[in-house]
């Protein structure tokens, strides 16, 4: 009988050669790590193997494995983040796990026990947790990854799999601090299309994205905001999800807008936290909070008219990025700003929300202690 993920078996090995810890001002996103890793093997025949903690290293593969020549690599990304009393805290794991799942059964790679993994995760923080910054802007990036480990150049199935997760001590996602950003509507290059994988986080979804973003940062942009189809439909902004703020000037009321779950979009634990927040904490008589398509046309309309009112991305790394400006057809579409700042003020106040959530100043079951 195949064996399920199990956190009891867990084996720990320690590091006899610990790391030096990178004081707040030196942390690069993603690139300095702790001292362990946590690795589960995966058969076919077997089942899950016995989870191990052992010191961050390198990985042994064979050349041949289906991972590096038909893509079978999906990840995840959550934080870690110390609270006021120097608690460690997850924020909505359980949301990671369930995605993680969706996309190991889309590529056919294992499932799994996701309150096991959590467990897990759990533990290997505990023992890293002196890596953790104690800092509001500060946290610990988790990378859940899952690949097929199966050698052969047939394409097929993979019967061995590797479950590992690394983390990393990282500060805000840009180095420019909570300031807005310039986009290029992108409508020459598709980030996802009906019927593929874009809802899925896939390794195979960001490299071709890549080239996109570096001819919009030769015109100066920071990043893509991804256009589909002949209506144009605004999708995502880099690898985040994107929100709009409309404002009716006949009724006065605000609109929240961000693209619907079609199969297209990422299904990100920010936008979910940030559309559940909206329509909880935001007054229904001056706001509607809506999953729907949005064209450029309709973005560039609005600006014309003065209904623009501000537009930002949301995603694991970043929280919640201001955007700016818009470049479409060689005109600047310009997203206003508080005066003086680099925000708008839905912007901050929802990052502010998250923010207080993230770090255990609210109390919310979003936020789970890791005992």
């Amino acid at each position: 009988m195949s064996s399920a993920l199990d956190s009891s078996k867990l084996k720990i090995t320690k590091t006899t050669a610990p790391k030096t810890k990178l004081p707040n001002d030196q942390l690069v996103f993603g690139q300095s790590f702790t001292d362990h890793m946590l690795t589960i093997e995966w058969t076919a025949e077997s089942g899950w193997g016995i989870p191990e903690i052992k010191p961050y290293g390198n990985l042994s593969l064979d050349p041949s494995a289906c991972v590096f020549h038909y893509a079978f690599e999906l990840f995840e990304g959550l934080k870690a983040y110390k609270d006021s009393k120097g608690k460690i805290r997850m924020f909505r794991p359980d949301m990671n796990m369930k995605r993680m799942n969706k996309s190991a059964a889309r590529i056919c790679l294992p499932t799994f026990d996701s309150e096991e993994l959590i467990k897990l995760i759990g533990e290997l923080l505990k023992i890293d947790g002196a890596f953790i910054p104690q800092e509001r802007g500060y946290s610990l990036y988790i990378r859940p990854t899952m690949i097929g480990t199966t050698a052969g150049l047939g394409v097929g199935i993979p019967d061995r799999a590797l479950l590992y997760v690394i983390c990393s001590p990282v500060g805000p996602y840009y180095k420019t601090g909570f300031k807005a950003v310039r986009l290029e509507a992108t409508d020459y290059a598709t980030r996802a299309w009906p019927g593929g994988v874009g809802d899925k986080k896939l390794g195979a979804n960001y490299a071709p994205c890549i080239k996109p973003q570096l001819e919009a940062a030769s015109r100066g942009y920071q990043q893509n905001l991804w256009l589909f189809g002949p209506e144009k439909n605004v999708t995502e902004v880099g690898t985040m999800n994107f929100f709009v703020v409309f404002q009716d000037k006949a009724t006065g009321k605000k609109e929240l807008v961000t693209a619907p779950l079609d199969g297209t979009i990422l299904e990100g634990v920010t936008r979910d936290s940030i559309l559940s927040l909206a329509r909880e904490r935001l007054n229904p008589s001056e706001w509607d909070v809506n999953e729907r398509y949005c064209t450029i046309t309709e973005i560039a309309s609005k600006a014309e008219s003065g209904e623009l009112v501000e537009a930002f991305g949301a995603g694991t790394a970043a929280v919640v990025s201001p955007i700016k400006e818009i470049g479409y057809n060689g005109t600047a579409i310009n997203v206003p700003l508080l005066p003086g700042e680099q925000f708008g003020p839905l912007t901050k106040q929802i990052a502010d929300w998250i923010a207080e959530l993230q770090y255990g100043v609210v109390e919310s079951e979003w936020s789970r202690v890791v005992n």
